[in-house]
């Protein structure tokens, strides 16, 4: 392909997903609606554990809250604009806003691949070293493996950024996609994207695959100690501490497999499995935080009950 630098680009075009025309203001209002419940739900979580004394100085709730922390973070880098490709009119996004939306997506993405691996070694101490678990998870570690996890991620965002932004784009300018992420700009490159789609899988596949091993393994020995336990009420209660976290690693890696960790990722089935960790996932966390784990719900009761409801608990 011929480059002529009087055609690189300035700004992307975010075709966005098809929909029904019928369908556009129905749409506008539901992906706002998502959003605005999400920061909403997430705040509450992190207020929730930042208020309660008996969770803020736990290390699972220091994860949750900041998961909660990524989760608006991932929301408000993606929804808003993709509620304004169901209003009439084309709007552009400028070249750094792409890349820029791009690395904070890869950031807050990997950051969560990270953390989920964290909750899950979490739970694998609280359930099969209770006993030394006050001293080999404290708060100061579990911040400093927060921390780790935000260091990580950044690098990893930085990384890809870097890489798919150092080519050249001369034209044509529409992104097939509802922001800009790594396999639907490489398309636009005027340049041989065979290493950075090499890279991609390499460094994506490495991340996604060594938590999720991780978290397999964790949940594998947290199985075998929960079974032994003698009791019924003993087991449900242990159970109940792991399947809030279950179910958000299931939605979250499901779709970040089928979308990255294929050599060629041309479905258009694309799009639809990356609503699910750009929207939809940081949209069910809170209710899933809240609806599966006790701790949270009591909590929530005795910041909105004041004192009376603190003395019934």
């Amino acid at each position: 392909m011929q480059r002529d630098n009087s055609t690189v680009l300035t700004e992307f075009i975010l075709t966005g997903i098809p929909y029904p025309l019928r369908l556009r203001t129905f749409l506008f209002v539901f992906f706002l609606l998502i959003y605005i419940l999400t920061q909403l739900g997430n705040l509450l979580i992190l207020i929730t554990v930042w208020a309660d004394p008996k969770l803020h100085a736990r290390p699972m709730y220091i994860f949750l809250g900041v998961l909660s922390i990524i989760d608006m973070g991932i929301s408000s880098i993606i929804v808003p604009r993709l509620a304004m490709t169901f209003t009439s009119g084309i709007k552009p996004i400028p070249f750094g806003g792409c890349a820029a939306q791009l690395y904070f997506y890869h950031f807050l993405g990997s950051t969560q691949c990270f953390l989920y691996t964290l909750m899950a070694y979490d739970r694998y101490l609280a359930i099969c070293r209770p006993l030394r678990y006050p001293v080999l998870m404290t708060a100061k570690l579990s911040a400093l493996l927060a921390a780790g996890a935000w260091l990580a991620g950044s690098i990893h965002g930085a990384l890809q950024a870097i890489l798919t932004f150092r080519l050249p784009y001369c034209g044509p300018n529409q992104v097939d996609y509802f922001f800009c992420d790594i396999p639907a700009v490489l398309k636009l490159a005027c340049a041989d994207t065979t290493v950075n789609e090499l890279v991609t899988f390499v460094d994506i596949g490495v991340v996604v695959a060594s938590c999720f091993s991780l978290i397999l393994l964790s949940y594998i020995q947290i199985i075998q100690t929960i079974l032994k336990i003698r009791t019924a009420d003993g087991r449900r209660r242990a159970f109940s501490t792991c399947g809030a976290h279950v179910t958000v690693v299931a939605v979250y890696y499901a779709p970040c497999a089928f979308i990255y960790l294929r050599p060629e990722s041309n479905s258009p089935l694309d799009g639809a499995a990356a609503l699910f960790p750009t929207a939809i996932t940081p949209f069910l966390n809170p209710l899933i935080y809240t609806l599966r784990n006790q701790e949270v719900k009591l909590a929530l009761r005795r910041m909105i009950g004041g004192p009376r409801t603190k003395s019934q608990v």
